[in-house]
């Protein structure tokens, strides 16, 4: 039974896909947009959505809990730098996924996950 999974397992053994998905968070942070596949970007956009409310905090805790989802000491100091201040009176709903079509190669359908 799959009751109460919260997560798509992406076809990857779990290291793989969670070096996938934090690898899609950062290049989210850095470029504000990336062009990924619809599923992973569901999954992305969720990391993102956890990052960016537990960065809200911005306290120390904050920076810690941060830093053991992302791993990059450069990136953490963006997000709290940059990235927070524009977020600090939302609720959720940080990311958008829009449908861009399909992919030529193996026709999986590709989407554009940005910041709002």
């Amino acid at each position: 039974m799959r009751h109460r999974k919260s997560n798509d397992k992406i076809g990857l053994p779990t290291d793989q896909r969670m070096a996938l998905i934090k690898n899609g968070a950062k290049a989210l942070f850095t470029f504000k947009q990336i062009k990924t596949t619809a599923r992973r970007a569901e999954e992305i956009s969720k990391y993102v959505d956890r990052i960016i409310t537990k960065a809200k905090k911005n306290d120390l805790n904050a920076r810690r809990e941060v830093f053991k989802m992302l791993a990059d000491r450069k990136m953490v100091t963006l997000i709290f730098k940059d990235i927070i201040s524009k977020y600090q009176d939302k609720n959720g709903g940080y990311t958008r996924i829009l449908k861009y079509g399909i992919r030529r190669g193996d026709a999986s359908s590709v989407s554009v996950l940005e910041l709002v």
